[in-house]
C-alpha cells in the first residue's frame, strides 16, 4: 500500500461523561468501505452512515473494536441494510482473562454499557489481516478496557477504539476489564512506531508516543497511590476511592471506585495486597 485510503469521520449524537463528545465511527477506504465502529443504535446514526457511500462506493464490512453499547449496538442494523459482514474478537465476554474468569461468578453479571447481544459473523484474532482494494488493515487484540477490545492498524496509523483516547483514560472494570492486560497491551503498543492514533472517542491523538507514556504514568501513580494509602491502615474500596480520587466529581465516582478495584485485583493477583474475607468489591484491603 503506497499511500493512505481516504478516511472520513462520523459522530454519534450521544454525548455523556463517559462517551464525551460522542462514539467516533471511522470510515475508511475508497470503493469499498470499512465502517469502525458503527456506533449506537441511533436512528439518526444509521442514516449518516448510510448516506456516506457516493457513486461506486459501498459499505463492504462492518469492524466492532469492543462490544460495549455505544460502540457495537448499531453493527446488526447496519449489517441487515448493507449485507456487510459484522467482524471482532468476539461476543462481549470472549477474551477474559483465566483471572476474569474466575472473578465473574462473584461479580455483577455484566458492566456498564455491556452489549451482551453483540455477537460478530466473522471473528478476528490477534494479527489477522483485512485488506480491499486500497485499504490492509490488521487486528491488534488490546484487551484491558474489554477482554475482547481491537485495535486496527493500517500501516503507521492506529484506530484505538476505547484503548488509547486522549481526553480521557480508559475505564478498566472487572470482570469486563482487567488491568494486568490493559497494562500488558499499552506496553505492547509502546513497542510500535505511531504517526496518529484514530481514537473511538473525542479528537485523533498527534503524539501516540507520549500519549502511551503519559497512560502508563498515570496508572503506575494510581496504583501508587493505593499503596501509599494502604500504609496507613487497610481499607475499603470506597475509603480509597475517597483518598486517591479527591478532585473527582460525585456522578463519576462509581467509575472511580471500579478503576480502584481493578487496580486491586492487579496488585493482589502480584501478592501486593491481601482481600479480607475475598478478593470482591465488598472486601478490606491490606498491603500484603
Amino acid at each position: 500500500m503506497t499511500s493512505l485510503p481516504p478516511i472520513r469521520l462520523i459522530r454519534a449524537a450521544n454525548p455523556s461523561p463517559l462517551t464525551g463528545t460522542g462514539t467516533n465511527t471511522w470510515l475508511v477506504g475508497g470503493s469499498d468501505l470499512v465502517v469502525i465502529d458503527p456506533g449506537p443504535d441511533l436512528d439518526s446514526h444509521l442514516a449518516a452512515i448510510l448516506a456516506a457511500p457516493g457513486p461506486g462506493q459501498r459499505i463492504a464490512r462492518i469492524v466492532v473494536t469492543h462490544a460495549h453499547l455505544d460502540h457495537s449496538a448499531l453493527a446488526p442494523r447496519l449489517s441487515a441494510a448493507t449485507g456487510a459482514p459484522v467482524h471482532a474478537f468476539g461476543s462481549a465476554t470472549d477474551g477474559r482473562s483465566s483471572l476474569m474468569q474466575a472473578l465473574a461468578p462473584s461479580l455483577p453479571p455484566h458492566g456498564e454499557g455491556l452489549d451482551l447481544t453483540f455477537s460478530p459473523d466473522l471473528r478476528l484474532e490477534d494479527g489477522t489481516p483485512l485488506s480491499g482494494p486500497d485499504y490492509e488493515l490488521t487486528a491488534i487484540h488490546t484487551s484491558g478496557h474489554l477482554g475482547g477490545h481491537l485495535s486496527l492498524a493500517m500501516g503507521d496509523i492506529l484506530f484505538s477504539g476505547d484503548h488509547v483516547m486522549g481526553w480521557s483514560t480508559s475505564i478498566v472494570s472487572p470482570p469486563d476489564g482487567d488491568m494486568g492486560d490493559y497494562m500488558a497491551s499499552l506496553a505492547r503498543l509502546s513497542k510500535g512506531r505511531w504517526s496518529r492514533f484514530l481514537p473511538g472517542h473525542g479528537d485523533p491523538v498527534d503524539e501516540p508516543e507520549q500519549r502511551l507514556a503519559d497512560l502508563t504514568h498515570h496508572r503506575l501513580g494510581r496504583e501508587a497511590q493505593i499503596l501509599a494509602a494502604l500504609e496507613a491502615e487497610p481499607a475499603s474500596i470506597s475509603d480509597l476511592t475517597a483518598r486517591v480520587y479527591v478532585d473527582t466529581p460525585p456522578h463519576l465516582l462509581p467509575a472511580a471506585e471500579r478503576n480502584v478495584f481493578a487496580h486491586l485485583v492487579d496488585l493482589h493477583s502480584r501478592g501486593h495486597v491481601t482481600a479480607t474475607p475475598a478478593l470482591d468489591p465488598g472486601a478490606r484491603y491490606a498491603l500484603a
